[in-house]
């Protein structure tokens, strides 16, 4: 499962560009009725950032609300098409799925498993926030924690001994070098966000967890960009530091670098301190409206950065980023209980 997304290039269609023009937006609109959860994943808002574009005049900033998904988060996509993927070769066949994971991929894989009837157990670090480790719970999943010093590589490290010892009875989808996981987003972010913008988008900018969300987006749209001669400029952000405090971002100089990652799919890296992306998560909740989580914040701070030096420039842009979760992910909630008064 080490195959980078550009070795599998050739089994994926492009679209043409008399198709590109023709894709409807309509398309997009929310199915009011479903035959299960997991048929909600994906057709995510988009919405426009008002106030934060006004720090680049003509330059437009539009973020793409994953929170949205059923289980709150850009996560719900990989987490279905790489289970999907599994069952549809056999290989999930009376075994438990087992994945590393720093948050919102568990919760992710703990709603699907329960949807489809994979039982799930999760490795992750034994500090990640306590609403995570309480909500993947409450969907019956099974939790392993790994020393909070070594972060998501040390959870990493772990999910791999346990499946070594025990590979009758772990299916491991290894979401960092799972092809599946970019995929979900060449398949479905990419697109929609084409729709959505009608072609317009000139610029894309996310950052690197597992590197799906930004490979999968990136390739699909500078491949849609380039079908109809408008290229798409796609950013990759990152934490400036080792030791940052921005929730599921990577910083790859001091990491185990994902599988799936291809530098030469961006066209540039920008370097996000952890504050920045702190103090625009606030901005956004008081001037938006959008109570979202600290990488987001990140995601909208770097698009920022892309909209000034346009305006700077005298350029116009549409400029896109992803809203990865919601803020009250990180909030300590009440006690979840089963206590009744009657």
């Amino acid at each position: 499962m080490s195959a980078k997304l550009g070795d599998i290039r050739p089994r994926l269609a492009p679209l043409t560009p008399t198709a590109v023009e023709q894709l409807a937006l309509d398309a997009l609109v929310r199915p009011k009725r479903v035959d299960r959860i997991t048929d909600l994943i994906g057709n995510t808002p988009l919405v426009r950032l008002h106030h934060i574009e006004r720090d680049c005049p003509g330059v437009e900033l539009w973020a793409k609300c994953e929170f949205a998904n059923p289980a709150g988060s850009v996560k719900d996509r990989p987490a279905l098409r790489m289970m999907q993927d599994a069952l549809s070769r056999g290989v999930l066949a009376g075994k438990r799925l087992i994945d590393s994971t720093s948050g919102n991929t568990g919760i992710a894989y703990s709603m699907v498993g329960a949807a489809l009837g994979v039982p799930v157990t999760l490795v992750m670090p034994e500090n990640v926030s306590e609403p995570r480790k309480q909500v993947t719970s409450a969907y019956g999943t099974e939790l392993i924690y790994s020393d909070p010093m070594e972060g998501s590589d040390g959870a990493i490290v772990l999910a791999r001994e346990l499946v070594a010892k025990h590979p009758d009875r772990y299916y491991y989808p290894n979401q960092y070098a799972n092809p599946s996981n970019p995929l979900a987003h060449y398949h479905g972010t990419g697109v929609e966000i084409w729709k959505q913008t009608q072609g317009r988008v000139t610029h894309f900018v996310t950052g690197i967890g597992t590197s799906g969300t930004v490979m999968g987006t990136s390739r699909r749209l500078r491949e849609l960009g380039e079908a109809v001669r408008r290229p798409v400029k796609c950013i990759a952000m990152q934490p400036d530091d080792g030791m940052h405090g921005l929730e599921g971002l990577k910083h790859l100089p001091s990491s185990l670098v994902p599988g799936i990652y291809d530098p030469s799919v961006i066209d540039d890296t920008i370097w996000m301190p952890t504050d920045e992306g702190w103090d625009m998560a606030d901005r956004l909740a008081e001037r938006e409206g959008l109570f979202v989580g600290h990488s987001s914040g990140a995601n909208v701070a770097a698009a920022l950065r892309v909209g000034r030096e346009l305006a700077e420039a005298g350029q116009s842009g549409v400029v896109v980023t992803v809203l990865c979760d919601r803020g009250d992910r990180y909030f300590v909630p009440l006690q979840w209980e089963k206590h009744y008064v009657w």
